[in-house]
């Protein structure tokens, strides 16, 4: 890799820790750190402390705190520079909030003098808010936070460990002290498990590809004029494949598309007006390359 693509590549994953970090930085000032409940993993264990000493001490220290000693870790023991990309997410992730506090922007819970809130929206909130910045770290780097060097460290020294153990683990953990820790009632609980199910979800919609596409794969006795037909209406390239049917013992072509979800209309309509053609279509998570006609 030469010099100035190696210096785009670290400047990349800069921009995305930076931005992960301030996505979910700012989904735990506004709607989770301060309604009674956790969020998973390392992360979780700094709320629950933070609630257990009343504030004392900072909730932005006790993020550093728990989570910089792992991340050196990984730092020496897995790879230089995901640990470093972890340490600077959490720095932005844990100073953010104290950043929204000096210009005077309220949490959820205080806004409008705490009128209509709910604490079911915040973790609604907090869920669907981090959820996006995980992904966004876990695509890049395959690592979201504390719960991943515990994971990777212990990966590292035991070969056969199963790391989704691990974090089960952790979450069931902290699942299990919040409900001691806010006042034995199931609320903090559900909220904490909802909230981690929201944000579980969404990593998997963001891993699972935001350029998804449907492809088409046609059998019919018409190959060019179809593969026309579509190049020049849905602005896609096509690929033929020569297949043998084994029912009708013939030779016919497979023509190949793929194609945006507010196409599908449009494909369909197509496909009917070539009599004999056969066709089924799936869903594809991401898309790579040049997904449009070059006109």
């Amino acid at each position: 890799m030469d010099t100035k693509a190696k210096a785009k590549e670290i400047f990349l994953d800069i921009l995305h820790a930076i931005v992960a970090g301030i996505i979910v930085g700012t989904a735990y000032h506004f709607f989770q750190n301060s309604n009674g409940f956790a969020p998973g993993g390392v992360g979780g264990l700094a709320t629950i402390t933070h609630f257990l000493l009343s504030d004392q001490v900072s909730w932005s220290i006790l993020m550093i705190s728990f989570n910089l000693p792992i991340f050196i870790l990984v730092s020496i023991f897995i790879d230089k520079k995901l640990g470093l990309m972890l340490i600077l997410y959490m720095v932005v992730q844990s100073y953010l909030p104290r950043l929204y506090e000096l210009i005077g922007l309220n949490a959820y819970c205080l806004a409008n003098n705490g009128e209509d809130f709910n604490i079911v929206f915040a973790c609604i909130a907090t869920g669907v808010i981090s959820g996006f910045g995980f992904s966004i770290m876990l695509r890049r780097f395959g690592a979201s936070g504390g719960t991943y060097g515990i994971s990777a460290l212990l990966k590292k020294a035991n070969p056969g460990i199963n790391i989704a153990y691990v974090s089960f683990i952790m979450d069931s953990c902290v699942v299990c002290i919040a409900f001691f820790v806010y006042g034995m009632k199931i609320t903090p609980v559900m909220c904490t498990l909802l909230n981690l199910f929201i944000a579980d979800v969404l990593v998997d919609h963001g891993l699972s590809g935001i350029k998804n596409g449907y492809k088409f794969e046609i059998v019919t006795d018409s190959p060019n004029e179809l593969a026309e037909e579509l190049m020049k209406k849905l602005k896609h390239g096509v690929t033929e494949i020569k297949v043998h049917g084994a029912y009708s013992n013939t030779d016919k072509y497979m023509v190949v598309c793929i194609i945006n979800k507010r196409q599908i209309g449009e494909m369909m309509k197509i496909i009917k007006r070539y009599p004999g053609t056969f066709a089924s279509f799936e869903k594809v998570n991401e898309v790579f390359g040049n997904f449009k006609r070059k006109v």
